[in-house]
């Protein structure tokens, strides 16, 4: 598998040539950025979990930043980002909500209602509706986002040692 994927993943000479990236060449050059082995795969995977829960189109430019600025795996980073799609993304909030509120002792009921919008005064219902999101989401997004990528690097790391330990074996009984 990991022979298929870097066929299929850029090289940094590759990148290296793209016009738009030339005035951050410098910057992905480094070999983690593009080699797959263990520390940065996990690294990969644990900030594309991060990041995924940013809100809008930050998701791949935060993912792109954290994996340049701790020289993980950045095709890793970026594809894990896609875990959170129009399907996923809001359980994945309402869960975000709920440790939120369980966490800091709000109780859980904001989020189950959404406003009566009228078109005189949609904005400040919508606002109102946010601010009663505000503090049960600042807790709760962060520390979801931060337990999604520890438990990605851990099985990361936990599923490539099993891999490698199984190949060892498979070669000591052929000899």
């Amino acid at each position: 598998m990991r022979k298929r994927l870097q066929k299929i993943l850029p090289d940094a000479n590759t990148i290296k040539n793209y016009r738009w990236l030339k005035p951050f060449s410098h910057l992905l050059q480094h070999p983690n950025l593009w080699h797959l082995h263990r520390r940065s795969v996990a690294g990969g995977v644990a900030i594309g979990l991060f990041c995924g829960l940013i809100p809008g189109p930050l998701q791949m430019l935060g993912a792109t930043l954290f994996a340049v600025w701790l020289r993980v795996n950045l095709p890793v980073a970026l594809f894990t980002t896609l875990y959170t799609n129009p399907f996923t993304i809001l359980p994945l909030y309402a869960l975000a909500y709920q440790l939120g509120s369980w966490l800091s002792g709000t109780p859980a009921r904001a989020m189950l209602r959404l406003p009566e919008l009228h078109s005189h005064s949609w904005m400040g219902e919508l606002w109102t509706w946010f601010e009663a999101l505000g503090t049960p989401m600042l807790i709760g997004l962060p520390l979801l986002a931060a337990l999604l990528a520890m438990s990605g690097y851990a099985l990361v790391r936990l599923a490539w040692r099993v891999r490698v330990v199984l190949r060892w074996r498979a070669r000591k009984r052929t000899r």
